[in-house]
């Protein structure tokens, strides 16, 4: 029997459209996270199982005991490397982090006309007012003589 090239054709796309659906079939049924989905109540009492099983075979420990034979003591040197390194990112952060504060609290110092670390002053807020038309002289520090006013010591 002599088949023709439609023939052939169309036994092809048959095929791959039976393969098609097999395979979809194969995926619904293997998705797990459908079933689940489906199936919460069985698929938890499965789960509480399967845990219950395997805490009885002590299998975490047998796999901790094994890679502690495998790596010979490596993960001693990786542990020291791992800790030096995490103390130089926290010794950063914490030096960048008391840098900043530090520079805030100048800020603010500067700002309410306080004396600076080191003992150095700068001209307060009311300087500005004594060169804006106020008549409070500054003193020879550079802090105002207000009137009524206690002169600050330096």
């Amino acid at each position: 029997m002599a088949e023709t090239t439609a023939d052939v054709k169309r036994d092809i796309e048959q095929t791959r459209t039976r393969i098609s659906d097999t395979l979809e079939e194969l995926e619904n049924k293997l998705n797990v996270a459908q079933i689940v989905k489906d199936n919460p109540w069985p698929a938890l009492a499965l789960a509480v199982g399967a845990g219950v099983l395997l805490s009885g075979t002590k299998a975490d420990v047998k796999a901790a005991a094994a890679t502690v034979v495998a790596t010979k003591g490596a993960s001693g040197r990786v542990g020291t490397v791992l800790d030096d390194l995490v103390a130089q990112v926290v010794q950063g952060f914490h030096s960048a982090f008391e840098q900043r504060i530090e520079s805030l609290a100048g800020e603010v110092k500067r700002a309410i006309g306080a004396p600076l670390a080191g003992g150095s002053t700068r001209q307060s807020n009311a300087s500005s007012y004594a060169g804006a038309g106020n008549s409070n002289a500054m003193d020879g520090n550079g802090a105002a003589g207000l009137s009524g006013a206690v002169p600050r010591a330096d």
